[in-house]
């Protein structure tokens, strides 16, 4: 089921996550409407991963209140709640078994599991497994096993997967990441076309590149140094000077309208 426009999706307030008597991530806030499409960008060691593993209900806050879907983390069953969040992130793709089924890696992910083992399902959760494998451009995969396909043919996969319950909030860590310049353009555009669509979740892609950036994104967050350096409407927080800022190097930040392009001044 879907959010009611303009609901609240998710809420961060003052979350900060402290390792060994520092702070690593934090304080943050922000929040995030039904039907916004976010990214999420920042130099390596920024807090990305931890920020989306803690968005994802994988680890608590040190300090913080995190709202997922009107839902507080520690108040409810992350079980279910789990259900309503779509992941595609290495966190989930590490532990699907190498054998399995390309159809059943889709499949398990209506009952949050991953492998299939005794669990029933119907004929309208087959019909949507193949669908989604069918958008990403990946059914005629669906009785290979999962071992044989490529990298970027395992990232469309595992999209799907994360689709398959419905989510009403969608989580991808560098979706992208690891694929030929054909591959990553096939799936930023499979991934813009789906997004188009106004029943589609609410999203949050994590990215270290702006040209990974898919058509439809409308905000931007940048972390440096574990804290949000800039965020807001994506045009206003993807320039020139918020990058050469961020990354510490002059970098000429250029756009089509639909996409964003970087390279050092």
């Amino acid at each position: 089921m879907n959010t009611v426009a303009n609901q609240n999706v998710l809420t961060v307030t003052g979350v900060t996550v402290i390792r060994n008597g520092k702070s690593i991530l934090g304080p943050i806030d922000f929040k995030i409407l039904a039907g916004e499409r976010w990214v999420i960008l920042g130099p390596n060691g920024a807090g990305k991963s931890t920020l989306l593993n803690i968005l994802a209900t994988r680890i608590f806050p040190s300090k913080g209140v995190v709202s997922v879907l009107d839902q507080e983390m520690g108040k409810v069953d992350l079980s279910q709640l789990r259900t309503r969040i779509g992941v595609c992130a290495t966190l989930v793709s590490e532990d699907i078994p190498d054998d399995e089924f390309v159809k059943d890696v889709v499949l398990t992910a209506a009952y949050a599991v991953i492998g299939r083992w005794n669990e029933s399902y119907d004929l309208w959760d087959d019909s949507r497994a193949v669908a989604l494998l069918t958008t990403f451009g990946v059914r005629e995969f669906a009785m290979r096993r999962y071992y044989t396909l490529s990298d970027g043919e395992k990232k469309r996969v595992q999209i799907a997967r994360a689709l398959m319950a419905d989510p009403e909030l969608l989580l991808l860590d560098e979706p992208t990441a690891g694929l030929d310049l054909g591959g990553r353009e096939d799936v930023l555009r499979r991934f813009a076309d789906f997004s188009a669509d106004p029943h589609a979740p609410a999203s949050i892609i994590v990215t270290h590149h702006i040209e990974e950036i898919p058509i439809g994104t409308t905000h931007a967050l940048i972390l440096k140094d574990g804290v949000i350096a800039v965020s807001g409407p994506v045009n206003q927080v993807i320039t020139s000077e918020h990058m050469s800022a961020i990354f510490g190097i002059q970098i000429s930040v250029t756009s089509d309208g639909s996409r964003f392009y970087a390279r050092s001044s």
